[in-house]
């Protein structure tokens, strides 16, 4: 035992794994791209962060299970929203399997043609520069090329749900 953390030296179990991660609060973004034929893709992820300023780059990371892996292979540009308190059904669409993601029509359209949620906090036109395969995840390198900031509270993740900070 260190400081009060319980450390183990070889591996540790997938529950004990998430358990500690859901203590890290972070924001929740909607990522999404058009496949071959133009129909959109997107997912919900909290795994995403700014890597560099010159150039402007962000990476996100997408499981290997989730139904829209095919399409991130191959897609040349990319649309991330940064969400807002107010969007948690979006962030449960997004992140359900199966789900009828673009019903709603509450998108726009980004200058490089991938849609971004309605409302959020940000928009970040992108184009893709790098994958990289770690474990059971893909990690997205992309470079922002446009990007669009709206008002409000930021919506996070912590403890396994979608919150707000206070007002």
């Amino acid at each position: 035992m260190t400081g009060g953390i319980t450390e183990t030296v070889r591996g540790v179990d997938a529950d004990s794994f998430r358990a500690a991660l859901a203590r890290f609060a972070s924001g929740v973004v909607v990522v999404t791209a058009r496949d071959a034929l133009g129909a959109p893709h997107g997912f919900t992820a909290s795994s995403f962060c700014s890597v560099s300023l010159r150039p402007p780059l962000v990476l996100v990371c997408l499981a290997e299970t989730a139904t829209s892996y095919d399409t991130f292979t191959r897609a040349a540009d990319c649309g991330i929203s940064i969400l807002a308190h107010d969007q948690t059904a979006v962030a449960r669409r997004f992140a359900t399997r199966g789900a009828d993601k673009f019903t709603d029509g509450a998108f726009e359209t980004l200058p490089n043609g991938t849609p971004a949620v309605r409302g959020a906090l940000a928009t970040l036109a992108c184009r893709i520069r790098q994958r990289h395969t770690a474990g059971d995840h893909m990690i997205l390198v992309a470079e922002v090329t446009h990007t669009g900031e709206g008002e409000g509270r930021p919506m996070l993740y912590f403890g396994g749900a979608f919150r707000e900070l206070a007002p």
